[in-house]
């Protein structure tokens, strides 16, 4: 049972640095890219905001990840040589250096990108098809209950999309980071072109899944703690002559 928890620490670490830079980076772009293009084209292009975004969030959460990354597998792929997270880190130190812990950083991007571009244009656009089809209702006058409900649905099905997405480069990834295949070519040959789609591919869905579900409700759940919207809508900007309006009317008071 020991070896299904392996490298739990270097994952924990990693991914918890990665999602931190993700989700906030994420609305800082969304935001930041809204305000370049003005409110009229956000709204009409806001599926390319959302892919602008997320794809800029993942390039910085991928510098952070890729260091813990390459120990997890380390651990996983040699349990004899690295039996510990330092001892798998001080390995890599010693065999490629500070390089070899970015090793994998291309691939990870290849990986991480898409994979990140599809969970959140996914999940934007699931939250707005539910709330427009399913639920009858606007989604402010739903109980918080029902939508974080719709956060963990379209995380889920987010999850599963951006699972196939990247899918390949996660295999990439494994193979780099574990054996002597020092380019993405060799890697390639050495896997078989079959086996790079479709390897560990309904685990991964399952995880993914579940994962992406889980990230969400826990995400909108500390939104809602802390008096935020849930996630799933773009954020609403007034125009100039409301807020010179806003501004009179505050003056005037």
């Amino acid at each position: 049972m020991g070896a299904l928890f392996r490298g739990w620490v270097p994952t924990f670490l990693g991914y918890s640095s990665q999602g931190a830079l993700k989700f906030g980076f994420y609305e800082f772009f969304k935001e930041f890219y809204s305000d370049i293009v003005g409110t009229q084209n956000a709204e009409k292009h806001k599926t390319l905001i959302y892919l602008a975004g997320s794809a800029s969030a993942e390039f910085i959460a991928g510098i952070a990840l890729c260091p813990f990354e390459a120990i997890k597998v380390r651990m996983q792929t040699s349990p004899d040589l690295a039996k510990g997270s330092l001892q798998a880190f001080y390995q890599i130190l010693a065999s490629g250096g500070c390089s070899g812990l970015y090793k994998g950083l291309v691939p990870l991007w290849g990986r991480q990108i898409p994979y990140t571009m599809v969970k959140f244009a996914c999940f934007e656009k699931t939250v707005e098809s539910i709330y427009k089809y399913a639920i009858p209702i606007p989604k402010e006058e739903c109980p918080k209950a029902v939508q974080l409900g719709v956060s963990f649905a379209a995380g889920y099905i987010a999850g599963i999309s951006c699972a196939l997405v990247s899918h390949p480069a996660d295999n990439l990834v494994s193979v780099l980071n574990s054996c002597k295949a020092t380019t993405v070519r060799a890697a390639i040959k050495k896997l078989g072109v079959v086996a790079l789609f479709t390897r560990g591919l309904p685990l991964r869905i399952l995880m993914v899944g579940t994962l992406t579900g889980a990230q969400w409700a826990i995400y909108d759940s500390f939104r809602v703690f802390t008096g935020l919207p849930t996630s799933g809508t773009m954020l609403n900007k007034c125009d100039d002559s409301n807020l010179n309006q806003s501004y009179d009317a505050t003056e005037y008071s």
